[in-house]
Parts: C-alpha cells; sequence; structure tokens
C-alpha cells in the first residue's frame, strides 16, 4: 500500500481543518479566507459534511481496516496486541497528561464541558474510560476514535480462527453485532444503555468497509461476498444516521462515498509524490499530530490572531503542532514502541528456551 502515507496526509489535513473550522464559526463566530474556499468547493459544491467533518477520520479508519486486516490474520493474537499498543499506548498516555496538566492549570478547558476533572476522572481518561461515564468526561476529546480502533483490534484477535478460514463472516458478524448495539442502547431505559457504545456501533462499520477492500484485493473473497459486505455496513450506517449518532444527516453516506473511493484510487498509487519527504514526514507523524493538535490549536489562535490576523495564527498553529509532533515521535512514541517490542522478543525467547 505504497499510497497509505499519502493518504494519512490527507486525513491529517482534513482533521486540522475541521477543528480550525469548527472553532473559528461555531465557538468564536470569526472567520478565514481557506473556510470559505473549502465551503464553496467541497461543501457546496462536492457536498461534502460540513466542517468536512469526518473526512479525515473516516480515511483513517479505512486505512486501519485495510491495513490491520492482514496482520490480525498472520501474527498470534499476543503478538498483534503488543505491537498495536506499543505503538498507541505510550503516545496517548502522555498526550493525556499534557491535556490533565493543562486542565489542572486552568490554561486549557475539558472537551465535554465540564469546568475540571477530578483525580479518579484523569486516571479513568488514560484507559479512555471518561467515554463511558455519564455524562461523559472527555479530557482530550480526539482519542474517542481510539476507542473504536481497540474494539476493532480486540474483535479481530477474538474471530482470528473465522478471520483465517471464512473471512467474510468477521465483517458481516460484526455488523449484526453494531446493530444490536445500536438496538440496545435505542431501546433499553437508561440506568442499563451505555450511549458512548452507540458511537462505537456506529463508526465500526468504517472500519469493516476497510476490511473487506483488502479481502477483496487479497482475493479471499468474491466480489459478490464484497457487495453483500459493503451492503451491509451501509445499512448499519443508515441505521446509526436514523437514530441520529452522526448530526450530518444524507451528506454523511455520500462523504463517506467519496472518501471511500479515495482510499481505492490512493491506497495502491506509487506515484512521485508518495516519495516526497513532506510525504513521508507527515504520514508518520500523523498519530502524535492527531493527538496534540487540539491541545494547542485554541491557546495559540488566541494569541496570535489578535495581532497578526487569522492566516498567520493558523500557521502559528502549525508550525506549533508540527513541532511537538516531532517531540512525541522521536522522543516517546518511537523509542517506546522500540522498547516495548524488543522487551517482549526478549521475553518469548526466554520462554522459548
Amino acid at each position: 500500500m505504497n499510497g497509505a502515507d499519502l493518504l494519512r496526509v490527507i486525513a491529517v489535513l482534513a482533521v486540522l481543518y475541521s477543528h480550525i473550522s469548527f472553532y473559528l464559526l461555531d465557538d468564536i463566530g470569526g472567520g478565514w479566507w481557506m473556510i470559505d474556499v473549502v465551503d464553496t468547493v467541497l461543501i457546496q459544491d462536492a457536498g461534502l459534511n460540513m466542517h468536512l467533518s469526518f473526512v479525515g477520520v473516516s480515511i483513517f479508519m479505512l486505512l486501519t481496516g485495510l491495513l490491520i486486516t492482514r496482520s490480525a490474520m498472520r501474527q498470534s493474537r499476543r503478538d498483534f496486541m503488543v505491537a498495536r499498543l506499543a505503538r498507541l499506548v505510550p503516545a496517548l498516555w502522555f498526550a493525556v497528561a499534557m491535556a490533565v496538566i493543562l486542565v489542572k492549570l486552568g490554561l486549557n478547558g475539558m472537551f465535554s464541558g465540564q469546568p475540571g476533572i477530578t483525580n479518579g476522572e484523569a486516571f479513568l481518561s488514560f484507559f479512555l474510560g471518561g467515554f463511558f461515564l455519564r455524562p461523559e468526561v472527555a479530557v482530550l476529546g480526539v482519542t474517542w476514535t481510539l476507542v473504536v480502533q481497540i474494539a476493532f483490534y480486540l474483535y479481530c484477535i477474538s474471530m482470528r480462527g473465522t478471520l483465517r478460514t471464512r473471512p467474510i463472516a468477521v465483517p458481516l458478524v460484526g455488523a449484526a453485532l453494531c446493530v444490536l448495539v445500536i438496538v440496545y442502547n435505542l431501546y433499553l431505559p437508561q440506568p442499563y444503555t451505555i450511549p458512548f457504545l452507540t458511537k462505537v456501533a456506529g463508526v465500526l462499520p468504517t472500519l469493516f468497509l476497510g476490511q473487506i477492500i483488502y479481502l477483496g484485493w487479497a482475493r479471499l473473497i468474491t466480489w459478490r461476498w464484497v457487495v453483500v459486505g459493503v451492503i451491509a455496513q451501509i445499512e448499519v450506517i443508515r441505521l446509526a444516521i436514523e437514530v441520529h449518532t452522526f448530526w450530518m444527516g444524507d451528506t454523511y453516506l455520500w462523504t463517506l462515498l467519496v472518501v471511500t473511493g479515495t482510499v481505492l484510487i490512493l491506497a495502491r498509487y506509487d506515484g512521485p509524490i508518495t516519495r516526497w519527504p513532506v510525504i513521508r514526514w507527515i504520514g508518520t507523524r500523523s498519530y502524535a499530530i492527531y493527538l496534540i493538535h487540539t491541545l494547542v490549536l485554541y491557546r495559540i489562535y488566541a494569541t496570535v490572531e489578535p495581532h497578526l490576523g487569522p492566516s498567520a495564527a493558523v500557521l502559528a498553529f502549525l508550525a506549533g503542532t508540527a513541532a511537538l509532533a516531532e517531540i512525541m515521535y522521536r522522543w516517546i512514541e518511537l523509542p517506546a514502541a522500540r522498547h516495548i517490542s524488543a522487551h517482549y522478543a526478549r521475553l518469548r525467547a526466554r520462554s522459548a528456551a
């Protein structure tokens, strides 16, 4: 998948734009010329979601389903989860710690509306537990997508045998489970429901779409099963829209169609642009950028914009995000993943001996 980094770049840019647009238009009632251009070209003319909401997230989700399925089939359950968590958890804990500190110091607010965060809620946030509280407690809002990804990882390894023998059953059973979760939360009264799981169930079909694409490309399923699998995921998404899991309405399905087409076109693309250093840099730092950008966006913009205008404020935000992402990648994400993987390899060698 030589175009994976290029897709990650598009996803990062969409996520950054989405949060900039939300902040400028909805939070402070401001504006920026780039928002006007994107609104005209991609939202009004192309029909994508307002603020390009979920465009970047859906690309990341499709890539996860596309790239992770092969690993889930070939690696043992333990090797698979160690490899995934070694890369995700250290950077996540660093970003959550920074978010908690900034809230405690009064420099940042909560992403879920609370005036502050208790020590117990802060502890839960390191394990993504705040999203399951009522009301939700989100010290770092973007990490909700990691709950979806980890749920997908756990589901894949629990169905590893089926994935190797009857692979199409995995996304089909997954679609059925998502429907059950949505219906459960829709019809059962509180306090027996877990509202956040409806959001997880509404987004998981995007990962299953990526999984179906991989299974089709690898010729592990026929094109007829590809069609059946895609229809099943679309129906789950339609149900999620009807119960208002997504506020985008009709534009959500069209946006997902455009994103899926983009992934299909670019995932295997191997042109000169895929080898540009900037594409490689953003692609490899995309996880760090995703985690850290909302922690600095609002403070940097509010500091710079009154003096230099919105364009300079956005550039300052991008520069600050890039610097912090480089620090996270070089000093935390990469060395921690290497250390954990090496330690795990030594334990395996000792066990084998």
